[in-house]
């Protein structure tokens, strides 16, 4: 049986979730900078919400420090119930894409908590940025849309957090 390009970007998505916190977050962001120019067409023109809700979300990460907007990535990761985590889950797909595409250049910026300059990938993480770059560059989309998806908390689905008080 062959592999299709649908199996290849489904596999890509849901194994990107086996990776830590962090290897996640450099991930994004390698993959930022090494398919950035496929990237680039398509998150900030493809919003169908207003672009504006995005970027309202992210001058809430740039207004805070540096360990506080690395805090805010971590918690969107690992789905910690958070007022930014739950604005961030009511976006849509598309919006969350062009949200990460608005942290990636934050971090150029370096306005934003800027990757270790002398940060190499985990051979797994490597490997898994590997398979993903001979893709075709929709493929590339899609893997990253279906990643960006997952993260965050849904607030229409998310229970009462007693602890946070959302």
């Amino acid at each position: 049986m062959t592999t299709t390009n649908v199996d290849i970007t489904a596999d890509l998505a849901s194994s990107f979730a086996s990776f830590s916190t962090d290897e996640q977050l450099a991930l994004l962001w390698f993959i930022y900078k090494e398919t950035g120019k496929s990237i680039t067409p398509a998150a900030p023109g493809a919003s169908t919400a207003a672009p504006a809700i995005a970027e309202g979300l992210f001058s809430q990460v740039l207004a805070l420090t540096h360990e506080e907007q690395l805090q805010v990535q971590r918690d969107l990761v690992e789905h910690k119930n958070s007022l930014i985590s739950r604005e961030y889950g009511a976006l849509s797909d598309t919006t969350k894409l062009l949200f990460w595409y608005l942290l990636a250049q934050g971090m150029d910026r370096t306005e934003i908590i800027p990757m270790p300059g002398d940060y190499s990938l985990e051979s797994g993480a490597s490997e898994w940025l590997q398979q993903l770059q001979p893709i075709d560059q929709g493929e590339q989309i899609t893997v990253l849309r279906s990643i960006v998806a997952n993260m965050g908390v849904d607030p229409a689905s998310s229970p009462h957090d007693e602890a946070t008080g959302l």
